[in-house]
């Protein structure tokens, strides 16, 4: 704001002949300050401004006092109309710790008028060990989003620094915003969820299931796999992490390894780190002692880590997880041992860690956006969940069950499930997977009122395709879907366009239909074990079958 300021040379007056010349007065050149110029005014009203040559004219205070203070009142217009324009609870204390200015957004939020508060000392408002601003003046602290409560039926968040002039704290600026309603929602809601989740585990004493893979339907070899290595896996305590698409069902394979592992009494703890604000998140895993921070439970709370001992803690979206919560989580896997928030005793974390996340872990290491020694740490063993589409052959039994738990909800009695139907569903790619699937059949169930589902019953998504049969090995072969940088994605087009020109080719040919299905199935096999660097193990586990499988399959090809 300091071009606001008059310049010197602005004010200059030449009327020479009405100056009292007959009065000693100061000359400076025309390039002299205003902040130099302003200290010559002690001895004299007049200032003879002067290069090389004549004098030029003079300056007078009287001019140089109003020109500063219209820059004065510009100023405080403009500061105060950019406080309350932002929005927030701005609150200024001078260095005698008495409250400069209060905004409107202030005065909402403490309910307390402007004109009672300015000029008064802030701790006769508010109790002084519980002022922020009041620390800030006298330590120099700066907070950023910290939670404190400034009275005791108010939460809120606030930012302070403190206001210096020549090196000298001279006052403190705080912006706060409240977040009282968040608060309480957020309390309300974790007591809600404590009894459903009690709910959940004596609905799960009075129906236990002793299959840990009773959820997970199908029998494609993907999933048999799939299987296979939540078994393997099941044999140690070992940190898990679960990749996969959106709608996959991650949540369902960990609980099977939990379930496979544990005792029925075992607790299954699961948070979606996505979900949870950051500033709430440390306290809902790690818990925190009483009287840890303002709003906090007198009794104290248990931590989600504390909650799941003797079990298994699954961490959802864990690519979502704050990077100041990484570096802490790391120690939990590191030390197995943490602190409660507030809390001076040292705990020990005795549960089992799952991760799962539908984003690339490995991109986001690259962009600084998840710490790379934490993914090691997770990724001890990784459990990859296939997407729908390279498992298209369980979508028949998932529909299946899908219509029995739908048609007992919504009372549908389906009796006849059309080909044509079937045929639009298994040649949909399913981006949004498992869950689309079930999306859909929930549609269909609400829709058939006769009996008899209907083609039309089913979203414009799928009517919208093309009807035409597609090899199967395009269904199960595909390898790159997800290009996870710009080399992979060039990759990945010239792949397509391959693909498309292959099935051209086969398609103007003589050749019989099943010729032509192993012409196609031996150029992709080509392609996609060179893109595996020519590692057959390699491939076999992108394809979700054995290697012996493998190796029959290139025998009958002729490869």
């Amino acid at each position: 704001m300091k071009h606001l300021l008059p310049d010197l040379m602005s004010l200059l007056r030449t009327d020479m002949g009405t100056l009292d010349t007959g009065l000693p007065t100061p000359c400076i050149p025309s390039s002299t300050s205003l902040v130099d110029a302003l200290s010559l005014f002690d001895t004299s009203s007049y200032l003879l401004i002067q290069d090389e040559g004549p004098i030029l004219g003079y300056i007078v205070v009287s001019d140089v006092l109003h020109a500063m203070m219209h820059a004065h009142q510009l100023m405080e217009a403009y500061f105060e109309t950019t406080l309350e324009t932002a929005g927030s609870a701005l609150t200024l204390i001078d260095e005698e710790a008495k409250v400069a200015y209060w905004t409107s957004g202030a005065e909402h939020v403490f309910s307390i008028s402007k004109h009672d508060i300015i000029g008064q000392p802030a701790a006769n408002f508010f109790p002084p060990d519980r002022l922020q601003s009041l620390k800030t003046l006298y330590t120099g602290e700066t907070v950023y989003r910290k939670q404190h409560q400034p009275r005791p039926d108010l939460f809120a968040l606030i930012n302070a620094r403190p206001v210096q002039l020549d090196g000298r704290i001279v006052g403190a600026v705080a912006a706060e915003v409240d977040i009282t309603t968040e608060i309480r929602l957020h309390q309300e809601l974790l007591h809600m969820t404590s009894k459903v989740q009690h709910l959940e585990k004596a609905v799960a004493r009075l129906r236990p299931d002793t299959d840990p893979f009773a959820r997970i339907k199908g029998s494609s070899p993907v999933i048999h796999q799939c299987l296979d290595t939540i078994r393997k896996i099941s044999t140690t305590s070992a940190t898990v992490l679960i990749l996969g698409e959106s709608g996959t069902g991650k949540e369902l394979f960990a609980k099977a390894i939990h379930d496979l592992r544990e005792l029925q009494t075992a607790p299954f703890i699961a948070i979606n780190c996505g979900a949870i604000p950051a500033s709430l998140f440390e306290s809902e895993l790690f818990g925190y002692e009483k009287g840890a921070f303002s709003g906090a439970d007198p009794k104290g709370k248990k931590g989600k880590i504390e909650l799941a001992e003797g079990g298994t803690l699954f961490l959802d979206e864990i690519g979502e997880m704050p990077l100041e919560l990484q570096v802490k989580l790391l120690r939990v896997l590191q030390e197995k041992s943490y602190f409660p928030v507030g809390g001076t005793r040292m705990k020990q974390a005795d549960c089992r860690i799952i991760a799962a996340t539908n984003q690339n872990l490995l991109s986001m290491i690259a962009r600084n956006q998840f710490r790379e020694d934490l993914y090691y740490r997770l990724n001890v063993i990784n459990l990859i969940i296939p997407p729908l589409r390279m498992r298209k052959e369980d979508i028949y039994e998932l529909t299946q069950t899908f219509l029995q738990e739908f048609s007992l909800l919504y009372n549908r009695h389906i009796e006849l499930v059309p080909p044509e139907v079937f045929k639009l569903l298994f040649q949909y790619d399913w981006p949004g997977n498992v869950r689309e699937l079930r999306n859909v059949i929930e549609r269909l169930t609400i829709l058939t009122t006769d009996g008899e589902v209907k083609s039309e019953y089913l979203p414009d998504t799928l009517t919208s395709i093309d009807l035409q049969e597609q090899p199967e090995v395009q269904l199960t072969s595909r390898i790159h879907l997800h290009p996870n940088s710009e080399h992979e994605e060039r990759e990945y087009s010239t792949e397509t366009e391959q693909d498309s020109r292959i099935a051209a080719n086969v398609g103007d040919s003589d050749d019989t239909y099943q010729q032509k299905m192993d012409t196609y199935e031996a150029q992709l096999l080509i392609q996609y074990l060179e893109a595996a660097g020519g590692n057959k193990r390699t491939l076999a586990k992108q394809l979700g079958i054995s290697r012996a499988t493998l190796y029959n399959r290139m025998k009958r090809l002729g490869l």
